[in-house]
């Protein structure tokens, strides 16, 4: 390729709104990036807005939720034959209602935040030079002892093995929100993997990254006055409450991080970012290496009989 920003590759999944798709733009300026998601619409058109700026990008599509979708995704990427040089698990749901299940009875949240992740990375891994970051965006909430989250209503991961998470199955005494604590076992669960890839995989950088309170994306599908204040009037506020509330963020923000993060080359591995990019711990669990184990053997354990 005439131009040498092209001859390294990005992976970006859930990279067409939020935090996501301001990753997209940004990383874009420093190779190709390959867009995975499940919508082609909308691929085609975050495809379209980056090349018109005179920038490269390949769209794969794929459900997170679905390891048979996950699979094939990794095997075209793998075809693409780019070098790849970092790869960001970005895409993840929260379900606020009562909660769904895929073909195979997965928990949807646990499906899509933890287990088509860890299918996606595992099946990418092989082919993965030296020195490839790979970002997971994950959340403190799954911290029983963080502040801001339990404010909030949750009530840390309510973790009892890889089986039962998939199966909607949490410990009792959680929050009483609904999706909360599938929403914050199921990150717990993809930063222990995160955590233990780093060890078990020394030649290639693991990281994850706590975004923040996005406020500019946290409210679903919003329309009119809510859509309106989402885009134009949240995202000038936050400078301004941010001496006040530490932990908010913007999609702009947190994709300078993960850029950051991403096209890194100092070797840095097995580190927890925080909203401004600076390390943080998780909760006790997290940092328990023995537990870190456990949810990765469980996990390959779990998808062994369908991959």
């Amino acid at each position: 390729m005439a131009n040498t920003a092209y001859r390294k590759a990005y992976i970006v999944t859930g990279p067409t709104s939020g935090i996501g798709r301001a990753t997209a733009l940004e990383v874009a300026k420093h190779g190709t990036v390959i867009l995975v998601g499940r919508d082609r619409k909308k691929l085609d058109e975050l495809q379209n807005i980056i090349e018109k700026k005179g920038q490269r990008a390949v769209s794969i599509v794929c459900d997170l939720s679905n390891i048979e979708s996950v699979k094939s995704a990794a095997k075209e990427i793998i075809g693409l034959n780019l070098p790849v040089a970092g790869l960001l698990n970005n895409a993840g749901i929260m379900q606020m209602r009562a909660a769904t299940k895929n073909p195979l009875g997965w928990d949807m949240t646990f499906a899509t935040n933890h287990l088509g992740p860890f299918a996606f990375t595992e099946a990418l891994i092989p082919q993965l030079s030296d020195g490839t970051n790979v970002v997971f965006v994950v959340s403190a909430v799954e911290d029983p002892e963080r502040k801001p989250a339990v404010a909030a209503g949750f009530r840390g991961s309510r973790f009892i093995s890889v089986a039962a998470s998939a199966r909607g199955s949490w410990q009792p005494g959680g929050s009483r929100k609904q999706g909360f604590d599938a929403y914050a076992t199921s990150k717990q669960a993809i930063l222990t993997a995160a955590l233990a890839f780093a060890r078990e995989t020394p030649r290639l950088h693991f990281q994850a990254v706590e975004p923040g309170l996005n406020v500019t994306t946290g409210l679903g599908n919003a329309t009119g006055l809510v859509l309106f204040l989402q885009k134009f009037i949240f995202p000038a506020l936050v400078p301004l409450l941010k001496p006040l509330v530490k932990i908010l963020s913007t999609p702009k923000q947190a994709a300078r991080v993960i850029t950051n993060i991403m096209t890194d080359t100092s070797g840095k591995t097995g580190i927890y970012y925080n909203e401004n990019g600076l390390p943080m711990q998780g909760s006790a669990q997290v940092r328990d290496a023995e537990f870190q184990d456990r949810v990765t053997a469980e996990t390959r354990a779990f998808l062994k009989p369908v991959l």
